[in-house]
């Protein structure tokens, strides 16, 4: 038991105050509006391993990846049911199979001195350019594909699953410009389970999810510019 707590607080060590509370209001808020509107366990199941997940991420640390393991799966179920099928398949086709992936490549880029920690890095302006045209081409002819399927929204759908697997890439490979996508992508996902709940549904914790992935994002943003300013300082 001594030895559980031990970890417990080793994990959460260096965490800023700011973090800390971050996390605990993230979860206590969530919890408490699911248990009010009625949502399902599943939902509150992929809402809080989400969060613990890009708090991680925003963190630079490869622990992210197993609570991200069973958030895309219970994310996906949940998305399933209200026929966000480019949800669905992301998650199970793409999110799921990378995260191994990326347990790996972390791993081999992980600090010295602390094993869960990595380096980060910047994109050149020419890999910028390329990744932003493979974006609008992308988004433009998935959203014509789920259009035909007659999946909800295709087109706002298209640039939430595009641009996840474009910000996804970015992250497997420590690019600091995944957290750019990542907001568009929250702010669009925002906007889907708005209109799941207009329509009557009860999905209240994917939607904080979504919000506190925003929050998240702008903060992972600064902390990572800041993750590689000091890495270059001791290097």
């Amino acid at each position: 038991m001594t030895h559980e707590k031990n970890t417990i607080l080793g994990f959460f060590s260096d965490w800023t105050l700011w973090e800390k509370s971050w996390l605990s209001i993230s979860v206590i808020l969530m919890l408490t509006l699911s248990l009010y509107w009625k949502d399902s366990a599943i939902g509150i199941i992929a809402s809080l391993t989400g969060i613990i997940c890009v708090v991680l991420v925003a963190k630079g640390r490869i622990s992210n990846y197993y609570f991200g393991i069973v958030n895309v799966v219970a994310y996906a179920y949940v998305a399933y049911g209200w026929q966000y099928y480019g949800e669905v398949m992301l998650n199970l086709l793409y999110f799921l199979p990378i995260q191994f992936y990326g347990i790996w490549y972390w791993m081999k880029n992980r600090k010295q001195s602390n094993k869960d920690e990595v380096y980060v890095k910047f994109m050149s302006n020419r890999q910028r350019i390329m990744w932003g045209l493979i974006s609008v081409a992308s988004i433009i002819g998935y959203g014509v594909v789920l259009k035909m399927i007659k999946g909800s929204l295709p087109f706002i759908d298209s640039t939430s699953t595009v641009l996840s697997i474009i910000a996804m890439i970015l992250m497997v490979r420590l690019y600091m410009e995944q957290w750019i996508l990542w907001i568009i992508v929250d702010v669009v996902s925002i906007i889907m389970w708005v209109v799941v709940l207009m329509k009557g549904g009860n999905d209240i914790a994917i939607l904080i999810m979504w919000t506190a992935y925003l929050v998240n994002a702008v903060y992972g943003l600064v902390n990572w510019i800041k993750l590689y300013k000091a890495q270059g300082a001791r290097r």
